[in-house]
């Protein structure tokens, strides 16, 4: 399909997620939280060892969303747990980890993905002398989907799930992880690399009427920072952030371009959540802030369910 296609069909996905908006009364529109530095900044989720959970619903504005680590030193035992009615998807962001769920072993390196359906056992243990550090992103569904391993290096190959995105200095290596690849009910998941120095997340844009998010930030050593902006009115931002390796930042609203430090790059997992089960699922479907949206998104290559 020529490019020319694929946009139109983009434009028709985004037509018809504004129309669905629009068609929604004030009062029925989703019930978002306070974007506030309080419930909308975790800082150092990177630090301690085990299973642990970082964001859930009550200790942050996420409503469904809910992300959490878990790290093992090479001599560690394994980490066994029931993720009860929570779909669930592990990130490996560093080392190695082997995955057993539903009878069957993965290992799991460096940005490999693992989606393991609700309902399920799962047992996690390091493999080699590094350990493993995962990422483990959750959301409660009411359906059953298939269990599905996504290797890092199968993404890179394809152009649906690896994109380069934006035009210098707004340009990023977007790597979609678990999104259109993988039959969930609500959790998107994927790595962003920047340009060092440039923006991202750029041209502003927000999905709050069918998706929440999360940005984790991940491979961002000392002394590499970044400003991470979550905003309604880019007049009066309500929060501007500095963040580094293993800060969380949550949108429940508004767009949230961020920029790296000069020299260094901003670079994170991003985690969403979809509002309506199934139905919102979509990842590239967004509000370009006005001011920016004729030139598009930057996520029309990777966009859809």
């Amino acid at each position: 399909m020529g490019r020319a296609a694929n946009n139109t069909g983009y434009r028709e996905l985004v037509l018809a997620s504004q129309r669905k908006f629009q068609e929604v009364g004030m009062n029925d529109q989703p019930i978002t939280a306070e974007i506030k530095r309080e419930t909308c900044f975790v800082p150092a989720t990177h630090v301690g060892s085990g299973r642990r959970t970082a964001v859930a619903p009550g200790n942050s504005a996420a409503r469904y969303l809910h992300y959490g680590r878990i790290t093992l030193g090479s001599q560690d035992d394994p980490v066994t747990f029931e993720n009860d009615d929570h779909e669930t998807g592990l990130v490996c962001l560093c080392g190695s980890a082997e995955v057993t769920t539903a009878g069957e072993s993965f290992q799991l390196t460096r940005y490999d993905a693992l989606y393991i359906p609700r309902d399920s056992d799962i047992s996690v243990q390091a493999v080699g002398d590094n350990g493993c550090d995962l990422a483990e992103i959750s959301a409660p569904v009411a359906n059953h989907y298939p269990l599905k391993f996504v290797a890092f290096a199968d993404v890179r190959k394809d152009p649906k799930l690896h994109v380069a995105a934006g035009q210098p200095p707004a340009e990023r290596d977007l790597n979609v992880l678990i999104g259109a690849n993988v039959d969930a009910g609500r959790i998107m998941a994927g790595v962003t690399f920047s340009t060092p120095g440039n923006w991202t997340s750029w041209p502003p844009h927000e999905h709050s009427s069918m998706l929440e998010e999360a940005y984790l930030y991940i491979d961002m050593p000392a002394p590499a920072w970044g400003v991470q902006f979550v905003y309604t009115n880019p007049a009066e931002p309500e929060l501007m952030q500095v963040v580094h390796e293993g800060d969380c930042v949550l949108m429940p609203k508004g767009y949230h371009p961020n920029v790296a430090a000069p020299g260094g790059q901003i670079n994170f997992l991003w985690m969403m959540a979809a509002v309506r089960e199934g139905e919102d699922r979509q990842f590239g479907i967004v509000n370009v802030q006005p001011e920016y949206a004729a030139a598009g998104s930057g996520l029309e290559a990777a966009a859809g369910k």
